[in-house]
């Protein structure tokens, strides 16, 4: 949880809202299918709906009030991979830093499965 502080007071940000963010800003990139979930028990890989996109975000903390971003996708069919990524890096990184004002550090894209 990252806070920002003020004469006014505080406002505190969950993981739960840069997880959204991530999920709203990836998926809106062309040729992302969806966000990604390895189940534990059998160890498939899920195509997850839009309520549950933030399962696919994993983000992490850093001391100088700035987040890393990890995020699991599936990718359609004959797309360009690293074009792709490119592109959801760049603007999971753009919408992250607009919508909430905090520095993001990486954004690692790891693409989980291609739908046919």
């Amino acid at each position: 949880m990252i806070q920002f502080k003020s004469e006014q007071g505080e406002i505190s940000v969950s993981s739960a809202v840069f997880s959204n963010i991530t999920g709203m800003a990836a998926t809106n990139c062309f040729g992302v299918k969806g966000m990604a979930f390895r189940s534990m028990t059998d160890g498939l890989v899920h195509l997850l709906r839009r309520e549950a996109m933030s399962k696919g975000v994993s983000i992490t903390y850093h001391d100088d009030d700035s987040i890393s971003i990890e995020l699991h996708i599936i990718v359609e069919n004959g797309v360009n991979l690293p074009a792709v990524c490119r592109s959801i890096m760049n603007e999971v990184r753009y919408v992250v830093a607009k919508n909430t004002g905090v520095t993001v550090r990486a954004v690692d894209v790891c693409v989980d499965s291609m739908t046919l």
